[in-house]
């Protein structure tokens, strides 16, 4: 088997998928704009050839790779890269190259666009924000008359939280539509409360052979916008309704043989038109997997491995090997550079003692929303992990409030 994995060392940790691909007896190959020396050793054992390119954003560079591979190797297999930023450049080589192990171009459109979702949504039964495409302030006006203050703005095909706002007032309708992006932009009616995910992989025939579920109490666009403080934890078990909701999502979608990430939001309060508290509604989906170090807290928390798991459905197409350890809540903290915090991290790391997992830097792109020092620890139960995220936030006698 011949597969092509994009940009395989970022994040760090997803040189582990191209390291169990080739456990599995695959040929990987890998096409980055990274330097083959900066790659990490582990990561160039695992690949059979590597081929550097200026950059990712050019196509005819990675389009000219993937033909010198199949000159070299044969019919590819399989392309992808895991990464919700390069999704359509994976779905455009697979047309070109008529590969058939993942969403083409045409396919890929509905996991990209937060407007086409809602269509999706409706055909799974799981309520969603009412949304309008952003394009004159009249037409905003009409549809807040309608939903009421505060909106969110987005971009119809943007990246998880980033250029997403909340707008209050009608001052901060004008001011966004006087600097209003020269992309498609969805204008939805606010939803108030905690974002439930569905992670996991599923076959080519659409089975879930694992799945697991994180929580973010605290807004994520918050995090993104305003600095506020990052942390979310990874269940111990997936909760029914998360577990129904999500299946009934995937089989609307009609995903197969791929990682999935899909986000909720839990109600914290009665919706009128949507729910009420306590129950879903649909936010987005994510045909990859969760961001950040949250593959690793699945396995930490879990006692699994998630990329053995994908290299295990791309290989066998099904779940090859048992787990049976320990489950545990694994909690994220993201403390962020410059911030007075009541404990130092030497401190931090010796009060959570044996519970720490991974204590590491942030790549500096995903640090304005995720903090720039990662601190992922897990516990036996609820209460003790948001001790830990106490301690870990908790602010100095000389620290300003939360949302820096």
């Amino acid at each position: 088997m011949n597969f092509v994995f994009l940009s395989p060392n970022f994040p760090d940790s997803y040189r582990w998928f191209c390291i169990r691909l080739r456990e599995n007896g695959v040929n990987v190959l890998g096409v980055g704009d990274t330097p083959y020396d900066a790659l990490h050793p582990d990561l160039k054992a695992a690949l059979t050839e590597y081929y550097a390119v200026g950059s990712l954003e050019d196509y005819d560079q990675v389009l000219r790779a993937l033909g010198y591979f199949t000159f070299r190797y044969g019919k590819l297999d399989w392309v992808e890269s895991n990464n919700e930023y390069w999704l359509e450049v994976d779905a455009a080589l697979r047309t070109d190259f008529h590969i058939t192990t993942g969403p083409d171009r045409e396919q890929i459109q509905k996991y990209r666009s937060k407007s086409l979702m809602k269509e999706y949504f409706r055909k799974a039964g799981v309520p969603s924000a009412r949304c309008l495409p952003v394009t004159d302030l009249a037409g905003a006006e009409d549809f807040i008359a309608q939903v009421g203050w505060p909106v969110i703005v987005k971009p119809d095909r943007g990246v998880g939280a980033a250029n997403t706002y909340r707008l209050e007032n009608q001052g901060q309708l004008e001011d966004f539509f006087h600097q209003l992006p020269p992309v498609p932009y969805l204008m939805e009616e606010y939803v108030q409360g905690e974002v439930v995910t569905y992670d996991g992989v599923c076959s080519s025939q659409g089975e879930v052979l694992f799945a697991a579920s994180h929580i973010t109490p605290n807004s994520i666009m918050d995090m993104a916008n305003e600095g506020s403080d990052c942390f979310y934890y990874v269940d111990k078990r997936v909760s029914a309704d998360v577990e129904r909701t999500g299946k009934a999502v995937l089989a609307a979608f009609a995903v197969r043989g791929r990682c999935f990430h899909l986000e909720f939001f839990r109600l914290t309060r009665d919706h009128p038109g949507l729910g009420k508290k306590g129950e879903l509604v649909a936010l987005e989906v994510n045909m990859r997997p969760a961001g950040g170090y949250t593959p690793d807290m699945i396995d930490f928390g879990q006692s699994v491995d998630l990329y053995q798991i994908w290299a295990d459905m791309v290989v066998f197409d099904r779940q090859a090997h048992q787990y049976s350890g320990p489950r545990s809540y694994c909690v994220y903290a993201g403390r962020r550079d410059g911030v007075d915090y009541a404990l130092s991290d030497e401190e931090l790391l010796r009060r959570a003692g044996p519970h720490m997992r991974l204590f590491t830097r942030m790549p500096p792109v995903m640090a304005g929303l995720m903090g720039d020092q990662v601190a992922i620890a897990c516990f036996a139960t609820k209460k003790e992990a948001r001790q830990f995220i106490r301690d870990a936030l908790k602010p100095g006698r000389g620290a300003p409030p939360s949302g820096r």
